[in-house]
């Protein structure tokens, strides 16, 4: 029963696996032109049923209460969006000397250009007991920038390697992205109370279409008998990602609880997690879209395929520790202002 329930748990990451290992079996399925026609049936629809979804579940009179909270915006919205990807180019200045495959130092620099998720940073938070007002303002306001940044981010770091021309990224990206994400928060505004009561599964919606989305992607690698994965590479990639999240979290917990800066322990939390998780749901599509036609796209989707999971488990065993560590320090600002009789 146990091992059941973790399954149901888990069943994106295994998902994930399943895909990759049907794309290597049957590649010829998802590739372009292939029975399930991915060039129109990924591109245009699937992506656009992500942004439908997610602007349909997102509840956005829920982020009034957070709102005024500038200084933490300003803080997260910044080290995701610039300094995240500046420390990434600058360590991939080094790396690029290095063995590791080239496309799979190219995918580290599109994990830092994604951003924050809607959901694995409110999730975590909200299991500490942080600011989750603040995380679930973030993160839906970096989904909304993430949109316009995210792809100049791309274009600037790494180039459009598509035959697609600029203009025409930013057009496919407001017609599949943009005007289904406002079509979802307008057909929330109308049936609000129905979406309250039966609570629709969004995520678990998101996430199958999301698989679809990496099935056909690796269809396309390995109908393509040029490209191979590296073993030695992918597990360098893997311990590259631990250190950067592990390096990236200590460095806003050191900064947000400095003396003088402002935060509570709460909002530490929420900084912590909002600052240093990327967005799989939002990322894979952009990337399919700005790197549309591309060989190496499934090379370079692996580092955030890996980034997810990984944030995910580091920020869960991490829980207890970030916990005792908060009650610790709201007992200590409690004793602080007690006055004495």
């Amino acid at each position: 029963m146990g091992l059941l329930v973790r399954i149901r748990k888990e069943w994106f990451i295994l998902g994930i696996v399943l895909v990759i290992i049907s794309a290597k079996l049957q590649p010829s399925v998802g590739v372009k032109g292939g029975p399930l026609k991915p060039e129109f049936t990924i591109t245009y629809v699937a992506v656009s049923l992500i942004f439908f979804n997610s602007g349909l579940s997102l509840k956005t009179e829920e982020l009034t209460s957070a709102l005024l909270h500038v200084r933490l915006h300003l803080f997260v919205q910044s080290f995701t969006l610039i300094f995240f990807p500046l420390a990434i180019w600058l360590l991939l200045k080094v790396l690029v000397l290095t063995a590791i495959d080239q496309w799979l130092l190219k995918g580290l620099q599109t994990v830092s250009c994604m951003p924050p998720p809607v959901s694995s940073a409110v999730i975590l938070t909200k299991a500490v007991g942080g600011n989750e007002a603040a995380a679930i303002f973030n993160s839906a306001f970096g989904s909304f920038l993430g949109i316009i940044v995210t792809p100049l981010l791309l274009l600037l770091f790494l180039g459009s390697s598509s035959s697609v021309p600029f203009s025409s990224i930013f057009s496919q990206l407001f017609m599949t992205v943009v005007v289904p994400l406002i079509l979802g928060q307008v057909c929330r505004g109308f049936l609000r109370e129905c979406l309250e009561h039966r609570k629709p599964p969004f995520g678990t919606i998101s996430s199958a279409v999301l698989l679809m989305i990496i099935y056909t992607t690796f269809c396309d690698t390995f109908s393509n008998p040029n490209i191979e994965l590296d073993p030695t590479s992918l597990l360098l990639v893997v311990l590259i990602i631990f250190s950067v999240q592990v390096g990236f979290m200590l460095l806003t917990f050191v900064v947000s609880t400095r003396p003088g800066s402002g935060f509570s322990s709460a909002d530490t939390v929420a900084i912590m997690f909002c600052s240093t998780h990327k967005s799989l749901t939002l990322g894979i599509p952009m990337l399919k879209i700005v790197f549309e036609g591309y060989e190496h796209l499934s090379l370079i989707s692996v580092p955030l395929l890996i980034y997810h999971p990984a944030q995910i488990l580091l920020g869960s065993v991490l829980i207890p520790t970030i916990r005792s560590w908060m009650t610790t320090r709201q007992k200590a600002v409690k004793l602080l202002y007690v006055q004495p009789v």
